[in-house]
């Protein structure tokens, strides 16, 4: 099973390499709720200390589906499609994806996912709690003074 790098960590930020999207098949977890070993997947609250959202990187096989439809309770999820095409569903709803696609699924959306492609469908999954953003753009920021240490 391959690891999560750990690059830089302070007490404002955690900054983690899970490597090249290509080989995220080297990556798996044991699903807590069957027991089974899930190849191509690797999820990152942990490793970056998140307090606010969980981000989950997924590779689908050729051919291959997610393999159950589920809902969540509180937390909404949007996946980003990066690579591959095929088809989304949320309820009664069945759509195809693409490089590009983006799709945000309440919490009591039935989804699920499927490659109908030859070729690896890679797609990232961000899950936060639904109607937890308050604030967003330069509504919750400022600038601030910062010496760029790239520049030196």
């Amino acid at each position: 099973m391959k690891q999560i790098e750990n690059i830089s960590e302070n007490k404002n930020y955690s900054a983690v390499n899970i490597g090249d999207l290509n080989k995220i098949m080297e990556h798996s977890f044991k699903h807590p709720k069957s027991g089974q070993d899930v190849k191509g997947k690797v999820f990152i609250k942990e490793a970056t200390k998140s307090t606010g959202t969980e981000i989950s990187f997924t590779v689908l096989e050729p051919r291959t589906e997610i393999p159950f439809f589920h809902i969540h309770y509180k937390d909404e999820e949007t996946y980003i499609i990066l690579k591959g095409s095929g088809f989304f569903q949320v309820d009664d709803d069945c759509f195809p994806v693409t490089e590009g696609s983006i799709i945000r699924v309440a919490p009591q959306g039935k989804r699920g996912m499927c490659n109908a492609s030859d070729n690896y469908l890679v797609y990232i999954c961000i899950q936060s709690m639904e109607n937890s953003l308050e604030q967003y753009y330069t509504t919750d920021g400022e600038k601030v003074p910062c010496e760029a240490k790239w520049k030196k």
